[in-house]
């Protein structure tokens, strides 16, 4: 069995063997703001309703999922003040998947999965679209013999994320309320239940492709499923999409690896970086040698990799505060 620092067990069928059970609160849930973007949302759009959706899923996906829950909380492939990594994390329960514990949960049991030679077809996208999707939007996974967590006390003890994990649902009143006082319905629905619908859903979709079809630069020996980059979702998901270079270097904060491959996660972590408010950035080449890493592409020295540069906004603020 190949553990992970907070997912470990001894038995190898605890990766495989287990039974897809419908999750009410978690279906009901995306299924009532899928019946609000379907039969409310084109009813109340506006020009501004449709702006306040497109600036909330950039801000909530960018900074909080992307940024804090991913790279962060899950990752911690950077450091920043402890106030910075609160907002974001916060940022990234409005996305409306999880509370921080919970994605934590998810992520690393996915993670630790699929880098056994056999995993469940929940936890690889296994299943055809249809069925994948209903699975992962509406359903949990019970494994027989699940494996033991081992969550870091700064989390698992952590006052504000207990908080925030009990109540991760309610969070999304701190928004609602507000829109609907300044836009009534139209900014209501379309700044929570389309934004929910799209950021949630979306999440689902690039992940069925990404371990399914796409651009492969490396490959892991030995693991259940393969990560693909998915190129014409790598600018909207905020780079999540280079799923390929994430199952390669996971603990890495710049997850487009090349020019030709964009991040604008990391080019707000960049940014940040050059203020000075971010440090101690993890990169692949700061990471534990992988002797199961094996490089697939034959190009890749005609690529330009992607380094960390100078922001001249960043320094122009930071020479004059």
């Amino acid at each position: 069995m190949l553990n992970t620092e907070r997912v470990k067990s001894d038995n190898p069928k605890s990766a495989y063997q287990g039974v897809v059970k419908w999750q009410p609160i978690k279906s009901i849930w995306f299924l009532s703001h899928l019946c609000a973007a379907i039969f409310i949302a084109p009813f109340a759009f506006s020009l501004t309703s449709f702006l306040v959706f497109i600036v909330l899923t950039a801000i909530t996906l960018c900074f909080g999922h992307s940024l804090g829950m991913h790279r962060l909380l899950i990752h911690r492939s950077y450091e920043c003040p402890r106030w910075m990594e609160y907002l974001f994390v916060y940022l990234g329960v409005l996305v409306g998947m999880a509370g921080p514990i919970g994605m934590l949960k998810q992520h690393d049991l996915r993670d630790w999965a699929q880098r056994q030679k056999q995993c469940h077809d929940f936890l690889l996208h296994g299943s055809k679209i249809i069925k994948d999707g209903w699975w992962q939007l509406n359903c949990d996974l019970e494994l027989n013999s699940p494996p033991e967590y081992f969550i870091e006390k700064e989390i698992s003890l952590n006052r504000f994320y207990l908080f925030i994990e009990k109540t991760w649902m309610f969070q999304q009143l701190t928004l609602a309320i507000p829109l609907y006082l300044m836009g009534g319905i139209p900014w209501l629905v379309w700044g929570v239940s389309v934004r929910i619908v799209v950021s949630v859903g979306g999440h689902w979709l690039i992940g069925y492709f990404a371990h399914n079809k796409g651009e492969r630069t490396w490959k892991v020996e030995g693991a259940a499923v393969q990560g693909h980059n998915i190129r014409i979702a790598g600018f909207l998901s905020m780079g999540e999409a280079w799923h390929n270079n994430h199952h390669a270097y996971p603990g890495s904060a710049m997850l487009g690896l090349y020019q030709d491959e964009p991040d604008p996660g990391w080019w707000v972590l960049n940014a940040l970086h050059n203020l000075g408010i971010v440090r101690n950035i993890r990169l692949p080449k700061q990471l534990p040698f992988r002797s199961e890493l094996v490089t697939e592409a034959i190009d890749l020295e005609r690529r330009v990799e992607r380094v960390p540069e100078d922001c001249d906004i960043a320094n122009f603020i930071r020479r004059n505060n």
